[in-house]
């Protein structure tokens, strides 16, 4: 056998070095820009402890209180929960307008097969859920099936559902008074406890719940790292035997059901089933999910991010309101900072992985 073809010979010979590849030198502003690529909660929450430290400066142990603390959460625990629904479909690149409408005409749906058809309430709170994931579905199998823009899919659907409410409940008002008579398990979500000098919410405590359970689920399942892929190239994730169809179409009817439970909590946050209550729920999801550092371009950020960012929202609001000023700083400072927060989007997106 010749020297060429003895090949245990000649590898014990070569060299027995492991290939190393060069760290590129990022400089200060290279190394914070790539540990807030990996870490894209980090931003709103250094924004989130920054204001909560000057607005306690500046009102001292009226807002640097258990009882002002916990009110911030209990006043954002819907925008929390339909927040963690658009947190879903924004991560997929899309965009969907129509999570406030299917919130309402969900709760709508529990108060009216209640009180209207005699139901017994357990069911017409699964019959409002099943609502919620079927108009979800709808809007992905629109979006996935036919390919139309989730944009336009989601604003029809918005009116859609918008117009369904109107008409299904004739603009008529649940009173709560007759819902603690005859239906309290609609009123949930609204149940209060103390823990020292704070009080909570049921609503607060499973919109906290659910944000660490999709967090999880978005981190070390295959289903989050495909919702991830889809979001950050289709095609390439397609490519990669990710069914992006069925993607698309989970993530919408899951957005659904999340926003028929918001529904739920909506009846326990203001006690009665009003068919012109959160209006704005789709605008409000949408603020909390660009000010905690969710791209709207897709496959990238963390719905923790989201939990803080509409934690900062009513940290603003709460904060503004006590110093007294008027409400339309509030408006203005957040518009500053989703302005603020799509520039530091921008500017992290160009770090090279």
């Amino acid at each position: 056998m010749s020297e060429a073809e003895n090949f245990e010979q000649v590898s014990k010979r070569g060299t027995q070095e492991v290939a190393k590849f060069d760290q590129p030198h990022r400089g200060f502003v290279g190394t914070v820009q790539h540990w807030l690529h990996i870490n894209p909660a980090l931003v709103p929450l250094i924004v989130l402890v920054l204001s909560i430290l000057v607005f306690g400066a500046l009102l001292g142990t009226k807002f640097f209180s258990p009882f002002a603390l916990t009110l911030i959460l209990q006043q954002t625990a819907i925008v929390g929960i339909v927040g963690a629904a658009q947190s879903l479909v924004i991560l997929t690149a899309g965009i969907d307008l129509s999570v406030g409408a299917i919130m309402v005409l969900s709760s709508v749906v529990m108060g009216q097969f209640t009180f209207r058809y005699g139901l017994p309430v357990e069911l017409s709170i699964l019959c409002g859920l099943a609502i919620g994931t079927f108009v979800g579905f709808l809007n992905g199998w629109l979006i996935a099936i036919m390919r139309l823009p989730p944009f336009i899919v989601t604003l029809g659907m918005w009116q859609i559902a918008l117009a369904s409410n109107f008409l299904y409940s004739a603009n008529e008002t649940i009173r709560s008074q007759e819902i603690a008579e005859q239906a309290p398990l609609l009123q949930l979500f609204g149940a209060t406890f103390k823990v020292g000098g704070a009080v909570f919410t049921v609503g607060v405590v499973f919109m906290v719940l659910l944000v660490v359970l999709l967090a999880y689920i978005l981190k070390h399942t295959a289903w989050g790292r495909h919702v991830y892929a889809v979001g950050d190239d289709p095609d390439a994730a397609e490519l990669s035997g990710v069914n992006v169809k069925g993607t698309l179409i989970s993530v919408y009817m899951i957005s659904g059901l999340i926003c028929a439970f918001a529904g739920w909590a909506l009846i326990g946050r203001i006690g009665s089933v009003s068919p012109t209550s959160g209006q704005l729920a789709n605008i409000e999801s949408i603020t909390a999910v660009v000010i905690g550092g969710i791209s709207l371009f897709g496959g990238r950020g963390s719905i923790l991010g989201m939990l803080f960012g509409s934690l900062i929202v009513g940290v603003f609001t709460l904060g503004l309101r006590l110093l007294g000023a008027d409400a339309q700083w509030t408006y203005l400072l957040i518009g500053a900072l989703i302005i603020a927060a799509v520039a530091v989007d921008q500017w992290i997106r160009k770090v090279s992985v």
